[in-house]
């Protein structure tokens, strides 16, 4: 694994700093390399940093290797041009893949019901499809790059990692029952940790169905700045669970801010660029809740001109 963070004597992590890093991670790990598949998020994490982090490796590689970019949109809608062009600047349109999660997944296998009833607390009782875009699997790649961001996640605990490559190439099975298990479990015993019934199921599929895989992970740390604006306060790049758990203790520092009283009132806005629809509208409700005092309101403006009001009944 190769880790950096920031600290007195490096405050943020700049462009420059990442891509010596990536140089070095691929160099000291690869041999050679002729197919690549990069994995990052789609717009909804704009701020994660990883659309500039796939700019780099699409630079790295192109003069040696074939390169694929399949966004891991999970069940969101295709990325735009534009939003392809905002997101990962100079990589062409024809190395995108659209991840087709009705038509183009495999089955690899299934978390056991038992071990599922187990984790849950005997909440959840039944087996989770481990599905995956079959490319992943047969495409022939020499390496397998998942780009995201860790970050505090309402179904997870903590989004990145395996999730990105379960949840952002799988099939509609996989997703809709490890969503179903988290909010059967609970999102305020999860938000924030590391270890849930859902990270657990997801380990598990990652264990016995992707180990064979050329699969590494590049993963950043995100906070606001001074300005305003995302900073990057950590990178790490690896194998397995090594690159996520100290990214998930840095996260855990970096993006809980811990508050003296519960809230009673809160006005939540969602950029319209990145949150289209109610499922990723929700978010503002997720994101909020555990802060929200009993019979708290929560008011969430998801455009100029509309608003939603939920009422807490936590």
């Amino acid at each position: 694994m190769l880790a950096l963070e920031c600290g007195a004597d490096r405050p943020v992590i700049d462009a420059r700093e990442t891509r010596h890093f990536l140089a070095n991670y691929l160099q000291a790990q690869l041999g050679e390399v002729r197919r690549v598949l990069i994995l990052p998020p789609d717009f909804t994490r704009f701020h994660s940093g990883a659309g500039e982090i796939t700019a780099q490796l699409y630079e790295i590689f192109k003069r040696r290797a074939v390169v694929d970019v399949l966004p891991a949109l999970g069940t969101h809608r295709p990325m735009s041009a534009d939003e392809l062009d905002r997101m990962f600047p100079g990589v062409p349109h024809d190395r995108f893949i659209v991840h087709d999660w009705r038509r183009e997944v495999v089955q690899l296998g299934e978390v056991p019901a038992a071990l599922i009833a187990q984790w849950s607390e005997g909440l959840v009782d039944y087996p989770i499809e481990v599905e995956v875009n079959r490319r992943v699997i047969e495409g022939g790649y020499d390496l397998i790059l998942s780009v995201g961001q860790v970050v505090p996640h309402e179904v997870v605990g903590m989004a990145n990692g395996n999730k990105n490559v379960l949840v952002g190439t799988g099939g509609q099975a996989t997703i809709n029952k490890s969503h179903f298990l988290g909010a059967a479990y609970g999102m305020e015993r999860m938000m924030g940790h590391v270890d849930t019934p859902v990270r657990r199921a997801l380990d598990y599929g990652e264990g016995m169905y992707l180990s064979q895989l050329p699969l590494h992970y590049i993963l950043t740390v995100r906070s606001k700045g001074a300005d305003g604006g995302m900073t990057t306060k950590g990178l790490y790049a690896g194998r397995g669970k090594e690159p996520f758990l100290p990214a998930a203790r840095l996260s855990q520092r970096e993006n809980l801010d811990l508050l003296d009283e519960p809230l009673k009132k809160v006005i939540v806005y969602l950029d319209p660029d990145e949150f289209k629809s109610t499922w990723l509208g929700n978010k503002a409700v997720y994101r909020t809740r555990m802060a929200m005092a009993d019979g708290g309101l929560i008011i969430w403006r998801p455009k100029p001109g509309s608003a939603r009001i939920r009422r807490s009944t936590a």
